[in-house]
């Protein structure tokens, strides 16, 4: 502990092959600050396999944890996969994150056998499509890297559920995010995006940064004037379900790009400009 999960994976089977994340170095992410990054020995998985083996009935979905579990070997990978769909006879997906360093560094073939084995969706932190904003806070990538690593796991035939963290070029560089994120996802063509808000935690840098007033977080309504000025600007050739429904978001959003774009952008620009139409969510309530 602590672990951490998508909210989609909420009732699936939480498998821990890793410990933490190999990067770790992200200046918003708190989230694996107090572990040391390592790929747990086969003997530990297994036993922990067995366990859950032992009442394998509704066993749809696994989610591998923690940070990053492509680290694994491919071999080991695709071993791990098929234990898993023999030991539970009704699962039908297995899931998990994915660093972009990680999905670049493997071959397409490694992970064209890694989604034949059964891996069928990974979850991507793009965060943001900006240069400049990538490198301050330290993601290890460029966007042409991301959009790389992105295009790969597509290629490969995963499933794409990619995120991305309004707010995080604070208020000198929101159009900046807005519109180079935009870019990114368009040149990717996820088939999920999931736009959360940045809600900084003190265990981090950016955290640090705020504090000593070096960086300015938007207020609500220039959030999600940001979150317009990224959704008018999405061109998804294909479906893609778009997500504005996490615990940090002021205002909950759903919809199926491309048709439900300008209603979501409509919406949106109704907000900023009538923001007493409608109940945001306050501070006290936003989670991370």
């Amino acid at each position: 502990m602590p672990l951490f999960r998508p909210p989609s994976e909420a009732f699936s089977l939480i498998l821990q092959v890793t410990l933490g994340c190999s990067h770790n170095a992200c200046t918003f992410c708190g989230m694996y600050k107090m572990k040391k990054f390592r790929v747990r020995e086969w003997p530990e998985i297994e036993k922990d396999i067995n366990e859950a083996a032992a009442f394998p009935e509704g066993v749809e979905r696994i989610f591998l944890a923690d940070g990053n579990a492509l680290a694994l070997e491919t071999e080991m990978l695709e071993n791990l996969l098929g234990r898993l769909y023999q030991s539970f006879p009704d699962l039908k997906r297995v899931t998990s994150y994915a660093g972009p360093r990680d999905l670049l560094g493997k071959s397409l073939e490694e992970l064209k056998r890694i989604r034949e084995s059964g891996l069928k969706l990974l979850y991507l932190g793009v965060e943001s499509g900006s240069a400049s904003i990538l490198e301050e806070v330290n993601k290890g990538v460029s966007p042409d890297e991301m959009v790389e690593a992105g295009r790969r796991a597509k290629e490969a035939g995963f499933e794409l559920s990619v995120t991305v963290l309004t707010g995080l070029g604070g208020k000198d560089k929101s159009l900046e995010n807005a519109v180079d994120t935009a870019a990114v996802l368009n040149s990717m063509q996820p088939d999920y995006v999931g736009a959360l808000t940045l809600t900084p935690t003190p265990n981090t840098a950016l955290y640090s940064k705020m504090k000593k007033g070096e960086f300015q977080l938007l207020d609500p309504l220039e959030n999600l004037q940001e979150l317009k000025w990224l959704v008018e600007r999405l061109d998804m050739s294909e479906s893609c379900l778009f997500r504005c429904n996490h615990a940090s978001n002021y205002l909950p959003l759903r919809g199926t790009l491309p048709q439900d774009r300008d209603k979501l952008a409509g919406l949106l620009a109704d907000v900023v400009e009538n923001p007493n139409r409608y109940r945001l969510k306050p501070e006290s309530m936003r989670g991370l």
